[in-house]
């Protein structure tokens, strides 16, 4: 249901009359969905703010959420939805913050016995214009939240993909966990930059925290070999268990002319005795 202009303009009317009780009442209402986790203090702040963009977009004619006249009342919602979203409340959280609203104005009216049938008419298309705001908030959140998740999830990939110096010439990537082919991309480009950064000829691929290997996690391995090859650098595969022997044999993998080794240990003495120098 779509306010009409006169609707808009006599819940503008409505909003800028009981300002005051609508916040405190508003403002009373959600903090009990809080439960302490925002202050009253800052809801009072958020709701005033929220109650003055819905009256200058009702003073507009704002028949509903997409027009000019709600801008600054769309612009409000979307930096509420970022914040919660950013604080860790929940989407029903969130949207109750708006459908209070509606539970306010009627309690500022009904306190001035100004409840009659031409109201509630007026009321019903409000409560569909609140409506609609809420779920503009809700998408809102979403959105946020979502992006949120991606960006954590990239760092995840970055922080469990490390490629450390293990000696002069020699760099090493200790992979632990499932590689599939957004982490085995990862991995792939940080190497590639890390020989650039560090010019070094050597790289062990470490897969001791692997903790099995398939047709998959050996493709993404040796399409890393062949990245760092192509780079001037030679790579040896540690970490090759009995067990993980046992299936690449099974699975007829071939690593080819490509160094193994059952430890890092072993695959380091390796690169030293390659370059002549002495472990320690």
């Amino acid at each position: 249901m779509t306010l009409s202009a006169d609707e808009a303009a006599r819940f503008a009317v409505v909003l800028d009359d009981h300002q005051e009780a609508l916040v405190t009442f508003w403002t009373e209402r959600v903090a009990a969905t809080m439960r302490g986790r925002l202050s009253h203090a800052e809801l009072q702040r958020q709701n005033a703010e929220l109650r003055r963009a819905f009256q200058q977009a009702l003073a507009g004619s704002a028949q509903d959420l997409s027009g000019e006249a709600a801008a600054e009342l769309r612009a409000q919602l979307a930096e509420l939805s970022a914040t919660r979203a950013r604080q860790g409340f929940s989407t029903t959280e969130t949207a109750v913050s708006i459908f209070s609203l509606k539970d306010a104005v009627l309690a500022a009216l009904d306190a001035q016995g100004q409840v009659d049938a031409a109201t509630l008419r007026d009321y019903i298309a409000f409560s569909s214009f609140v409506d609609e705001a809420a779920l503009f908030t809700f998408d809102s959140y979403v959105r946020v939240r979502e992006e949120l998740i991606a960006d954590q999830a990239e760092q995840l990939l970055e922080l469990s993909t490390p490629v450390v110096k293990l000696w002069e010439g020699v760099v090493a990537v200790p992979l632990v966990g499932t590689l599939d082919s957004a982490r085995a991309q990862v991995v792939m480009e940080r190497l590639l930059q890390t020989l650039v950064d560090t010019g070094s000829p050597y790289a062990i691929i470490d897969i001791t925290g692997v903790p099995a290997v398939d047709t998959q996690v050996a493709q993404h391995i040796l399409k890393t070999v062949v990245a760092a090859r192509l780079m001037g650098a030679d790579c040896i595969i540690s970490g090759i268990r009995p067990q993980i022997a046992q299936t690449i044999v099974a699975l007829g993998i071939e690593f080819g002319d490509i160094a193994t080794k059952s430890s890092l240990a072993d695959a380091l003495r390796y690169v030293l005795t390659q370059t002549g120098k002495k472990a320690r």
